[in-house]
């Protein structure tokens, strides 16, 4: 009989699981507890160490048809608008690591590993059912769900988010604490903003005690939008919390008119607290795992948070297949492979936050010292570099 994985959450990181082990043969039941799949309406950014991974398992033609690829990144300084380059995208990642840079908006991505799982195995994901209790059983793992019924299976994946029940059950007890700073998002029609803003280029203005991101998304159709700002006042960690315009405006008042055209042309704002969590030390008991948010939630600052997940993902996958017969050895192999990397990335997002922020970036003679210094191009390899060169394929024995 096939070995069955139980995988709680139909979100980017569950359905990359259940697609990489669908491909190996592994028989795969998805359990989301929302009654239709959908996406936030929300951008992200995959670099070439996530986009090798959805590539190597078939995904390459249905992503170029959704995704941007931006020609680079530069930073922007919050009043002026000076502009300096952070690295090339395009051509040079493709030249350098292989695979491009893509941004996506998140619904699109998520339509397409639907679709691939679905094509795979169409009765895959099981909607509208929450889980409300996780036990061992002699040979695996039991669900039991809010409807009366139980999913049995050999191996579970707990890949249900930051707030996951799998991991409060079994594994570890969540500890966040507030990191100071609320974050703006919203998504734009490309052609409400001028041309000046749908350059295909990612952004990433600069100042003292905010940032903002923009960057272009579904070919150039839409731009992506996220402020993060320093303030102690909200602290809701949910992504479909509404603001409004004028309180996103008030948040970033005295900076440029680029930025405050951005934030005028998003229809409805959302916002949520950023919420810090230390990388635990262990996220596998016996058959049981995580991954993505689940096991290692990062504050959005080095846009590797998606990637994480897929990377997750698809070493998870490939563990399992190398030892089939030996569950519990295969999950922690994972864990080995994946440990210290994720938990290099959840600080170095941390980092990331206060050099976002740093007070020398409230004027320009400060900020333009400041910004040769921190983003000069041996500080950019030394950031960014050992990212974008992880290769999925490599990092199991």
């Amino acid at each position: 009989m096939k070995t069955k994985v139980l995988i709680a959450g139909a979100g980017i990181g569950g359905l990359t699981a259940a697609l990489a082990l669908l491909k190996e043969g592994f028989d795969v039941e998805v359990v989301e507890q929302a009654r239709e799949l959908k996406e936030v309406g929300a951008g992200l950014q995959l670099s070439a160490n996530g986009v090798r991974a959805l590539y190597r398992l078939g995904l390459e033609e249905a992503l170029s048809a959704v995704a941007s690829q931006p020609r680079g990144k530069e930073i922007r300084l919050w009043n002026t608008g000076q502009a300096w380059k952070l690295f090339d995208l395009g051509a040079e990642s493709l030249q350098q690591y292989g695979y491009p840079y893509l941004t996506l908006y998140r619904a699109d991505l998520h339509r397409v590993l639907v679709e691939a799982v679905r094509k795979e195995k169409p009765d895959a994901i099981r909607l509208g059912t929450r889980v409300v209790d996780v036990r061992y059983q002699d040979s695996g793992v039991a669900l039991y769900l809010d409807d009366g019924g139980t999913l049995c299976g050999d191996v579970l994946v707990g890949a249900d988010g930051v707030h996951s029940v799998v991991r409060a059950q079994l594994i570890a007890t969540d500890r966040p604490s507030f990191s100071g700073c609320v974050a703006w998002r919203g998504v734009i029609p490309a052609a409400e903003l001028p041309a000046r803003l749908r350059e295909p280029v990612g952004v990433n203005w600069v100042g003292p005690g905010a940032h903002v991101i923009h960057y272009p998304l579904r070919n150039g159709e839409l731009v992506n939008f996220v402020g993060i700002v320093e303030r102690d006042d909200w602290q809701v960690e949910s992504w479909t919390e509404p603001g409004s315009v004028e309180e996103c405006q008030r948040d970033f008042a005295g900076w440029h008119e680029d930025v405050q055209t951005l934030i005028r042309s998003v229809k409805t704002p959302f916002k949520w607290a950023l919420m810090v969590r230390e990388p635990i030390p262990n996220w596998t008991v016996g058959r049981v795992t995580l991954l993505g948010d689940a096991a290692h939630p990062t504050l959005p600052f080095l846009a590797q948070g998606a990637v994480m997940a897929i990377e997750d993902a698809y070493v998870l996958a490939r563990c399992l297949a190398r030892h089939p017969d030996r569950a519990a050895e295969a999950l922690q192999l994972y864990q080995q492979a994946r440990l210290d990397r994720t938990a290099r990335i959840v600080r170095g997002s941390t980092d990331n936050a206060r050099r976002f922020h740093n007070p020398a970036l409230a004027h320009a003679e400060g900020a333009a010292e400041y910004v040769s210094r921190e983003w000069s191009e041996p500080r950019v390899r030394e950031r960014y570099g050992w990212l974008f060169e992880y290769n999925v394929d490599a990092v199991v024995a």
